[in-house]
């Protein structure tokens, strides 16, 4: 009988949608391969139970779960206790990356990796000093333009460009519906480019830059998920040597915030052609429409193939909780 593939998706978050098609666009790639036997689970009252009885218990899961839960490593933390094997980095550096100010200040350590000045306020600080102070000191230290984001989520929910200051108030009030904290970052001009870096069971790779271009400029929720609506180029268009220290940053990144598996960096390269890492992504949409399937088959991967041979390495050596000797 073909091994067992759990596949979650879904959950309650504002990105159960796309968590949904990321799931049953992976499943589907998985039973092309004919070499598993391929579920699909929603994350509810009933998953421990599916998880433990002997006819339903996986050989390996995949969480595709995008935002709060499903990238926090609360999860992967439940996997870990249930000695079940699985896709993705493990709950302690999935806890780091989903932390988008932490991750920040990790990556800014390796001393090489440039990341743009930025500041992280929760709501009580604007309510019990006042907006209008917070928000003059916060444009006097950065300048202007900034980008105001949750310090926590993805898929650009809750994330806006303010280029003038009058314009704050609003996006505060935008950011704190997905969360009670701010990241308020100076925004780069320049180039946006995703790199995914996936561990295919040989070796650990960095695949082509993407680049990100927009009628708006800004990469939001209805330009990553309307087909159509955004221009990838992979390449990116970019100088070779620019190209190259991409995927190194990406690595170095990587590398520092423990990651394993499946991940995706994004910068920003200046206009002096310098990255400026912002962001890590534990959960890597796979949906139609997604950025790392779009670099994997630019880089000349069969993702039937690919993916099975992940889950196929993941299954190997039973890649849980690994001894220090063998962690990755």
């Amino acid at each position: 009988m073909n091994p067992r593939v759990l596949i979650l998706c879904g959950g309650l978050s504002h990105e159960r949608d796309v968590s949904l098609s990321s799931g049953h666009r992976v499943a589907g790639f998985l039973e092309e391969s004919g070499q598993w036997t391929v579920d699909v689970h929603d994350v509810d009252s009933t998953l421990v139970d599916y998880l433990t009885d002997p006819a339903t218990r996986p050989d390996v899961v995949w969480p595709l779960l995008h935002g709060s839960y499903g990238e926090d490593g609360s999860i992967r933390d439940v996997l870990e206790m249930l000695d079940l094997p699985y896709i993705g980095s493990r709950a302690k550096a999935s806890t780091l990356a989903w932390n988008k100010p932490v991750a920040k200040n990790i990556v800014r350590k390796i001393g090489r990796v440039h990341t743009p000045h930025s500041v992280t306020l929760p709501q009580d600080v604007f309510r019990e000093l006042g907006v209008q102070s917070i928000i003059r000191l916060v444009v006097d230290a950065l300048g202007l333009p900034l980008i105001v984001k949750p310090h926590k989520g993805g898929s650009a929910l809750g994330c806006t460009v303010v280029r003038e200051a009058e314009h704050m108030p609003q996006a505060l009030v935008d950011c704190f519906a997905y969360g009670d904290t701010a990241l308020i970052e100076h925004f780069v001009e320049g180039t946006e480019v995703s790199v995914s870096i996936l561990d295919t069971g040989d070796e650990i790779i960095a695949l082509p830059p993407i680049e990100i271009s927009t009628p708006s400029g800004v990469y939001d929720y209805s330009e990553r998920y309307t087909p159509g609506a955004t221009e990838f180029i992979v390449p990116a268009r970019l100088y070779e040597e620019t190209l190259e220290r991409v995927k190194e940053d990406a690595l170095s990144a990587y590398q520092v915030l423990g990651l394993r598996d499946i991940a995706r960096m994004d910068f920003i390269v200046d206009l002096d052609g310098t990255p400026q890492f912002m962001e890590a992504n534990v959960t890597p949409g796979m949906t139609d429409v997604s950025i790392l399937p779009r670099e994997a088959v630019a880089a000349g991967f069969n993702l039937s193939e690919l993916y099975s041979r992940m889950v196929r390495a993941v299954l190997d050596e039973h890649r849980n909780v690994p001894h220090e000797a063998t962690s990755r």
